[in-house]
Formats: structure tokens, sequence, C-alpha cells
């Protein structure tokens, strides 16, 4: 049985060792409680976790509620709980969020983390796949994927600057895939190593590339 691996600190920092795992917890929790909140209960198959060598996979037998298609669930969307007398105690119990932001946090935890974005299917159920980081490249570490993903992503915002310097964070995230969270952690990187600067205010501004787009 494969196992999902994860890197312990040391205690320099405080008395309690850090943990990393090789996929981030959050990911992990979110996928198996959207499988039990959303799942069609009048079916008899299960919830199953399955964990392979290059992914982890979430199943649930069910599907999509009729609002909402494969591409909203990569953006912010409306939360339609499929089974609400179950959703509203999960959310009480703060294992769920009424906003539909669960998919998108997802997103963003993964492409910080250095790994694929995580996918979403509808076959003969609903099914998320998060692929490990061991799987993007052999003989790369867990930190090279990470920084070449994050590289990756910011190659592409500067890619857009440089075509129309008042793009929108919100227009960037539609445009690249992930959140806007994530674009705004990547911005954020940016303006601290001195890649990028915004001129003028929050609205009606525009971004300046410091340097070569392409460096």
């Amino acid at each position: 049985m494969s196992k999902i691996s994860l890197s312990v600190g040391t205690r320099e920092a405080g008395p309690q060792a850090p943990v990393e795992y090789e996929i981030p917890r959050e990911v992990v929790a979110e996928a198996i409680v959207n499988a039990v909140a959303h799942r069609d209960y009048t079916s008899n198959g299960s919830v199953q976790v399955m964990l392979f060598s290059d992914r982890l996979e979430v199943w649930n037998p069910g599907s999509l509620p009729p609002s909402l298609t494969l591409e909203k669930l990569r953006v912010a969307h409306g939360s339609v709980p499929c089974n609400p007398l179950l959703a509203e105690p999960m959310y009480l119990t703060r294992y769920i969020e009424r906003m539909g932001t669960g998919t998108g946090d997802m997103i963003r935890r993964c492409v910080e983390a250095g790994l694929p974005e995580p996918e979403f299917a509808v076959t003969d159920g609903f099914q998320t796949i998060v692929h490990r980081a061991r799987a993007v490249g052999l003989g790369e570490t867990r930190e090279e994927t990470r920084e070449e993903t994050r590289e990756d992503t910011s190659t592409k915002i500067l890619s857009l600057i440089s075509t129309d310097p008042s793009i929108s964070m919100e227009n960037m995230a539609r445009r690249i895939g992930i959140t806007q969270k994530g674009i705004e952690w990547q911005i954020r990187k940016l303006k601290d190593s001195g890649r990028l600067e915004r001129v003028g205010p929050k609205k009606g501004g525009y971004w300046k590339i410091i340097g070569n787009a392409d460096e």
C-alpha cells in the first residue's frame, strides 16, 4: 500500500516540531468531507479513498447539482448542498463552509505546495484527483518541483501584465485557471522579490514589471 510521506522539522523555533505533508492535510480533508456531504445516499455505493503512487483519488456515488459545472468548481461559486440536513451540522462544526470556497481552496493550497492543480470529474460518480509530488518528475526534489510550479505561474502572470498592465487579479485568475487568492499570493511574492510593482490606486492604477518579464 502506498503511503503519503511527510517531512518533520526541528524544534528550533518552538517546542513543537513543524510537520509538512506531501499533500496538504486541508486538501485531503476537504476532498473527503465533500464526498461525504454531497454523495447520493440513495445509492448503495460507498465513499472510496484510494492512494496510488502518483495520485490520491476520492470517489463518491453522485453527481453535481444542475446549477454547477466542473468549470464553476474552479472559481468562486455558490454553495449548493446535495444533502442540506447533513450539510447544516457539518457547517456548524466547521467541517464545511456555506460559501462554496472549498474546491478553490484545494486548488490554491496545491499550487502553494508545488503540486499540480487537483482535477474534478463526473463518471459513474464524482471524483477528485490530487496528484502527488513524486509523479511530477523523477529525480526532482519536492522543493524543486514546488519552485518550478510557482515560477510557471509567475511567468504566466507577468506575461498577462506585459500585454495588459491594467489587468485585474480577478481576470488573471480566470485566464490562468487558479483562484484569486492564489493570484494574490503570487503577486505578493513578485512584489517582494522586486519583479513587480503597483503604480497608482488599486482601482485605476496599473502594474509595472521591473526588468525583463522573460527573466
